[in-house]
């Protein structure tokens, strides 16, 4: 196998960017004509003013919606924050606790009845 001369390399190497380059874009022709008349721009004008308004229309919903939106919420808030709790989250397990301890001695001695048994070891 014959091997290249590192100054063809170099070559071919600093070539290859420029092989790859796009080719140039011609220049798009212009849409609209070089003459505009003033009823044109008047035209235009009107309809970019008539779509400023709806948006500010639009925009002055929206804040009006979240004004709203934002007194319902502090009144929710405000509520909540007047009800005072009982009893906290430790306090609530706690007393559930309790009160199935409570419930498991009840059912367990109704179960029993009235049973009459010697608990005395005999003698």
């Amino acid at each position: 196998m014959r091997s290249i001369p590192p100054s063809l390399l170099i070559t071919l190497l600093m070539t290859c960017p420029l092989a790859q380059a796009e080719e140039p874009v011609p220049p798009a022709a212009p849409t609209a004509p070089a003459t505009i008349t003033t009823e044109a721009l008047e035209q235009r004008l009107a309809r970019s003013e008539q779509l400023r308004s709806e948006q500010e229309a639009n925009s002055a919903a929206q804040l009006q919606r979240l004004r709203q939106e934002n007194q319902r919420l502090r009144a929710q808030l405000r509520e909540s924050q007047a009800q005072p709790r009982l009893l906290s989250v430790e306090q609530t397990w706690f007393s559930l606790g309790a009160a199935l301890c409570l419930f498991s001695v009840l059912l367990g001695a109704l179960l029993r009845g009235r049973r009459r048994t010697s608990r005395e070891w005999i003698n």
